[in-house]
């Protein structure tokens, strides 16, 4: 990494101080140093962000695209970096951090395939007499101005989802990445300075939290796209009119009902990779497992045994699974959680110990619903698993959160495929698979407490899009 990063205000790399320490999340040393942007700095992001509105609006499709593909060559050639700095920055282990790497990559290639299609329609208009000779023609425009807030764990992938479509789109955009991982971005903000996006296209400005009110409550920002916590909903009523897309994560279940036996190992490495990749920092992250009494004995003893298996350490080393949790306090309040579970009746599989930021997978059974663990969202690496006997009741329990982002569920019947769909309250259901199951093309996001809106290149295009009428009347 390098010794100091700028932050990009209207373009340009601005270095006007080293005041944001950015640690090793696994050693706790200060790895680099990035320049935190002041209230001035805000003010200017914003004003030349609605002042490229229309030079944006008026640059093409094409050109957009050529961006996107740009940014599609320079982090292909930068993908080591990028991997490196990730898991030096966010902890994350260097196989994962290569992962999102490659999501990076390939949200910015879907966002380039996208930027020429925005359309519209035809819409015959001629319902009725009164409508004879009328017709209805639609396009969509960029929004305008938009402002993107970015969480810690996925600093790459997560920036991309909310960058690549707002080119794609045509919309000026100021990016408040995590002042816990900023580095990420800041290369990203490097890479688009290399572009011909007009003046004031884009800014990357890592502030602190207590400095973000102006991405959230000026006037002048037609769009607040935000991803963290629920924090989420403060922020939403503090946004006044501008339209509010927000993720803000869930506690994640995942069914596996009792035709499974025959790829119970399948399913149980699925089950570990869910639950515990990333230090379990993810918003589909498997929290619950519910199992079919039938098989749940066996499920157990295969998920506690590989979960024991698990290594964990230096994320910079190719054989770790487990790196260490953002910050000691993030460690501190989910290991205060898997306490308090024990307290009241839940027995300790295995894990259940913490050293500084780094937090055992741990595997907890009888845990009481209303502990914490359970109906809050874990965000760490914790799974919690219980039986149950009947399917429509296994259901009524993934029901039973305030949370609804993604489920899985592990079934070969049919009928209960599609029961599984109508009634699980998700904002996504995955067949065979765990919740943590994502590409990024397809939609994304959740309902009740997990947020409004969805991800996904597309569907965020139309977001920072507005659609626009024209009729036409025969002469």
């Amino acid at each position: 990494m390098q010794k100091r990063y700028p932050y990009y205000l209207a373009n340009k790399p601005m270095q006007p101080n080293a005041d944001l320490e950015v640690r090793d999340k696994f050693s706790g040393r200060i790895a680099t140093r990035v320049a935190l942007p002041d209230d001035k700095a805000i003010e200017k992001a914003i004003a030349a962000a609605v002042k490229a509105e229309k030079p944006m609006r008026e640059f093409k499709p094409y050109q957009r695209q050529a961006v996107l593909n740009h940014c599609v060559k320079r982090m292909t050639e930068r993908s080591d970096e990028l991997a490196k700095a990730l898991c030096v920055e966010a902890g994350k282990p260097i196989h994962d951090a290569k992962g999102e790497v490659t999501r990076l990559i390939d949200t910015f290639r879907i966002a380039a395939e996208l930027a020429p299609q925005i359309g519209g329609e035809v819409i015959n208009l001629e319902i009725s007499e009164r409508a004879k000779g009328y017709r209805g023609f639609t396009k969509r425009m960029p929004l305008g101005a938009v402002s993107l807030i970015t969480p810690f764990n996925f600093p790459l992938n997560l920036v991309a989802h909310k960058v690549a479509p707002a080119i794609a789109a045509g919309c000026p955009f100021v990016l408040k990445p995590s002042e816990k991982t900023p580095v990420g971005a800041l290369i990203i903000g490097e890479v688009l300075a290399e572009t011909d996006l007009p003046k004031g296209a884009f800014s990357v400005l890592p502030v602190t939290g207590d400095k973000a009110a102006p991405f959230v409550e000026d006037e002048r920002l037609k769009l607040l796209s935000f991803t963290g916590g629920q924090i989420g909903w403060d922020l939403k009523a503090k946004a006044g009119r501008k339209k509010v897309v927000l993720e803000l994560g869930g506690n994640a279940a995942c069914i596996v009902d009792e035709d499974q036996t025959d790829r119970l190992d399948f399913v149980v490495d699925r089950l570990i990779f869910g639950a515990f990749y990333q230090s379990g920092q993810s918003c589909i992250g498997v929290q619950r497992i519910l199992v079919h009494e039938s098989i749940y004995d066996q499920l157990k003893r295969k998920f506690v045994a590989k979960t024991r298996k698990l290594k964990a350490g230096d994320p910079k080393k190719k054989d770790t699974f487990l790196g260490p949790m953002i910050t000691e306090d993030a460690a501190e309040r989910l290991h205060g959680w898997i306490n308090e579970a024990k307290e009241h009746g839940a027995k300790v599989l295995c894990g259940g110990k913490r050293d500084g930021s780094m937090l055992d997978a741990t595997v907890l059974e009888n845990v009481p619903h209303d502990a914490k663990v359970s109906c809050e969202e874990a965000f760490g690496p914790v799974a919690l698993l219980e039986p149950f006997s009947d399917f429509d009741k296994a259901i009524d329990r993934v029901n039973d959160s305030d949370y609804g982002l993604q489920a899985g569920v592990f079934t070969n019947d049919l009928t209960r495929t599609m029961r599984a769909w109508d009634r699980l309250e998700q904002g996504g259901v995955v067949i065979g698979d765990i919740p943590s199951f994502r590409v990024d093309n397809m939609p994304y996001g959740g309902i009740k407490r997990s947020g409004l809106g969805r991800e996904g290149i597309k569907y965020a295009m139309e977001d920072m899009s507005e659609l626009r009428l024209m009729v036409i009347r025969d002469a």
